[in-house]
């Protein structure tokens, strides 16, 4: 199941088709230099007593892995990093994969970039939302956009959101990511690997499946994932995000972000 894993699990395109069928496709033309989306999210571990404070994520009971992950428009799987702490920061995990060559990140082309949240530093490769600016689908249900920056966070999060939809067929089809066994950790961590790969497969051979059916709904009430990763996005710390990227990077995509939103208030 590793070497399926490897076989499955990898970028698809970096010049994906913005008419794909699908949702959002208005704002898929806007953002498009948009390759996929990043973020964390949380499978449930069972850990040596020893070890437990190290994956007992914040104001959670129980024990996690954070699992790094990035997906295509088409909640394709294009990579992963399972086995990390439930402790430890987005930012961090994501940081580690960049600088260490054995996770062989898929850094996207100069004009390319992954949508993440506010969890991580908006540099290039990597389009962050406005923060300190309403950003979650459900912030805009009762009042809708009213200028620039909050336009762009809901063409961003609504776009963004195939990430969480994605995570949302996994752990629909795999019960055991949300009770895990006490398997060595090795084991946990191969699992989830596994139950990723299987994942993959069924989208890529374009088998019926009720689950992505379900999950591919616009009206999907998909929000942000109940088990999303370490680090809350209002309070993260400068200091615990990534530390690649030059003043010029950041500075490129602030314009280009600048620009989206620019584009979204005309229209």
């Amino acid at each position: 199941m590793m070497i399926f894993a490897e076989e499955v699990i990898r970028p698809t395109s970096f010049n994906p088709n913005p008419n794909i069928p699908g949702n959002n496709r208005r704002e898929r033309r806007i953002f498009k230099g948009a390759v996929g989306a990043l973020d964390g999210t949380l499978i449930h571990a069972i850990v040596p007593r020893d070890k437990q404070h190290l994956y007992r994520a914040r104001g959670r009971s129980e024990c996690y892995q954070n699992v790094l992950a990035i997906c295509d428009f088409n909640m394709v799987f294009t990579f992963i990093v399972a086995g990390w702490e439930g402790t430890a920061h987005d930012a961090r995990i994501l940081n580690e994969s960049l600088v260490d060559p054995d996770f062989e990140f898929p850094f996207p082309p100069t004009d390319k970039y992954y949508l993440c949240d506010a969890a991580y530093k908006h540099t290039r490769g990597f389009m962050a939302p406005y923060r300190n600016v309403r950003y979650w689908l459900g912030d805009f249900r009762r009042r809708r956009a009213l200028n620039s920056k909050e336009k762009f966070n809901h063409a961003h999060a609504k776009l963004r959101n195939v990430i969480e939809r994605a995570f949302g067929v996994l752990k629909a089809r795999f019960p055991i990511l949300k009770k895990m066994p006490p398997y060595p950790l090795v084991k946990q961590r191969d699992i989830t690997i596994a139950c990723f790969a299987i994942h993959n497969y069924i989208r890529k051979e374009g088998l019926s499946d009720d689950l992505f059916f379900q999950y591919d709904q616009p009206q999907m009430p998909v929000d942000g994932d109940d088990d999303n990763g370490g680090g809350d996005d209002d309070d993260v710390d400068d200091d615990e995000l990534q530390s690649h990227g030059s003043s010029a990077d950041q500075q490129y995509m602030i314009n280009m972000r600048d620009g989206i939103a620019t584009q979204l208030m005309q229209n």
